[in-house]
């Protein structure tokens, strides 16, 4: 579990893209002690996608991830890290004690893809917006509710459910602390659980009156 509150960013130091043993290699930016308390098969949100830790080095600050064939059809990282550099938002799973919950409960569960279409400055902001390549998905996304967008929770600003385009503002904190993504490029999205679970509840209960 997560809060979609970035920590840090990193870039694919290794790639082996065979799709039957992918692995990618990560090297953490800026961030020294963001391993130091890591075992392998923790799990850490990569732009967005949960992926489990296989080995790691404290010293060099890098670790390896495996990745499913349902996590290449479903994300960007056939799209996105295709070469050494490819560029990584980061988040370790939720902590426990007197942690402060920021965002909203993430789960590194990537429903879809988006294209960014366009990002428009907005005073201290910017506006983005992107098309969803699954429309399906534009039913659980709701202005002023969340979604994640590579790893980041962020508030839904606008949607058009005939286009499934949505979008988001992030101040510029926000977009400092994140990889940049170009207009044009890819992003994992993940809708709001509770949206997805509301919808399965109600989609059950019709069918009583279908039959």
């Amino acid at each position: 579990m997560f809060t979609g509150i970035v920590e840090t960013t990193g870039f694919v130091k290794e790639l082996n893209d065979n799709k039957e043993n992918f692995e990618v290699t990560i090297q953490v930016n800026d961030h020294p002690t963001f391993l130091s308390d890591c075992q392998i098969g923790d799990s850490i949100a990569c732009s967005g996608i949960c992926l489990t830790v296989i080995e790691f080095d404290l010293k060099d600050n890098w670790f390896k991830v495996g990745i499913s064939l349902e996590t290449l059809r479903r994300t960007t990282i056939e799209k996105m890290w295709t070469k050494i550099g490819d560029t990584i938002n980061l988040e370790r799973a939720m902590g426990t004690g007197n942690q402060r919950f920021g965002g909203h409960y993430v789960q590194g569960h990537v429903d879809t893809i988006a294209e960014v279409v366009s990002a428009e400055q907005e005073g201290d902001s910017v506006n983005f917006k992107y098309k969803l390549r699954d429309l399906e998905n534009v039913k659980y996304i709701v202005e002023k509710g969340f979604i994640t967008v590579d790893g980041a929770s962020l508030t839904v600003t606008f949607v058009d459910d005939d286009e499934g385009i949505f979008g988001v503002s992030m101040i510029n904190h926000t977009r400092s602390v994140l990889c940049k993504r170009d207009i044009g490029t890819f992003v994992n999205i993940e809708v709001d659980v509770t949206g997805k679970m509301i919808a399965k509840q109600v989609e059950l209960y019709m069918k009583k009156f279908t039959k």
